[in-house]
């Protein structure tokens, strides 16, 4: 009796806790949600394999199979026949009954549970820091983390689309990651990759196979740019941005130029355009007052400037 008296006491305030958190969460405009398991199958999985039992962190379950609407983000319940089984697992637990290990799919760096979400929430809500799991890994291209969102999820999706589409870590083991924080830009870079191809094949007379086009896209136009930004600490001035990002801004701003100027300005020309334009404001300031000390200089033939 004493057991079932602490776990009702217990489950009152965890609902008071969860009630808080889910205000918090609309307040900051940022999702409570478990992240469902079949976001995570949109990673593009090559297989799986099992690892048996093994001992996981709990901080790191963040997932579900099939209750991911019954928990909220931090595992605690959100209906009340959830919160009632939380509460009969817990008089359970005081009275020293041990539980079975769960099961769980690890994708990454993070788990998603196929049986035993209300152990979860149990371990989570009393601070257990450890939980047995039997533990199915998946292999994906782009691995899922702890602190993921639901967008981070559709994010990593897209990216690993686009890493299937053009197999470059295949061809360059060496290409660094590249991540946007909008949807739909992958889409964008297909785009880039098909258009170098095919001017390429005109410049050279020949079809281009998919794969050069790859490569010659990553080592031509994505690294330089990549590259000139970082020279240029662009990045600082866009908090919250990515150089993947920046690269797209970039690359817009030169078609742009090469349009009004009627030559191609290069990786370098553009990046340090689109600073001097769009840059911080004394970036901006100073990019202006260079533009006029190089007129000046021009007018009276000092081309040394």
């Amino acid at each position: 009796m004493r057991a079932e008296l602490q776990a009702e006491t217990e489950a009152e305030r965890l609902e008071r806790r969860a009630k808080l958190h889910e205000l918090l969460h609309r307040l900051r405009g940022e999702p409570n949600l478990l992240l469902p398991f079949h976001q995570a199958l949109a990673l593009r999985p090559k297989g799986e394999h099992h690892l048996g039992l093994q001992t996981i962190e709990v901080d790191k379950v963040v997932g579900s199979v099939d209750r991911y609407e019954d928990f909220d983000r931090h595992f605690l319940p959100k209906t009340p026949h959830t919160l009632e089984r939380w509460k009969r697992l817990r008089a359970l637990q005081l009275e020293g009954v041990e539980f079975p290990p769960i099961e769980v799919y690890q994708v990454g760096e993070a788990y998603f549970v196929k049986d035993g979400n209300h152990r979860v929430a149990l371990a989570k809500a009393t601070g257990q820091k450890f939980i047995d799991a039997h533990v199915i890994a998946l292999d994906v291209p782009v691995p899922v983390e702890p602190g993921d969102t639901p967008k981070d999820l559709l994010l990593k999706a897209e990216y690993a689309h686009f890493l299937e589409k053009t197999r470059l870590k295949e061809l360059l083991p060496e290409a660094e990651e590249i991540r946007f924080t909008t949807l739909g830009r992958y889409d964008l870079l297909l785009d880039h990759i098909a258009t170098r191809r095919y001017f390429k094949g005109l410049e050279e007379g020949r079809e281009i196979p998919w794969e050069e086009a790859v490569v010659d896209w990553y080592q031509n136009l994505y690294k330089p740019t990549v590259e000139a930004i970082r020279r240029l600490g662009l990045l600082r001035d866009f908090p919250g941005r990515t150089e993947a990002d920046l690269y797209l801004w970039v690359m817009d701003h030169r078609y742009f130029l090469a349009q009004e100027l009627g030559v191609d300005p290069g990786p370098e020309g553009a990046a340090e355009s689109y600073e001097a334009r769009f840059g911080g404001v004394w970036k901006r300031l100073g990019g202006g007052l260079k533009r006029q000390l190089k007129a000046f200089f021009l007018a009276k033939g000092r081309e040394e400037f």
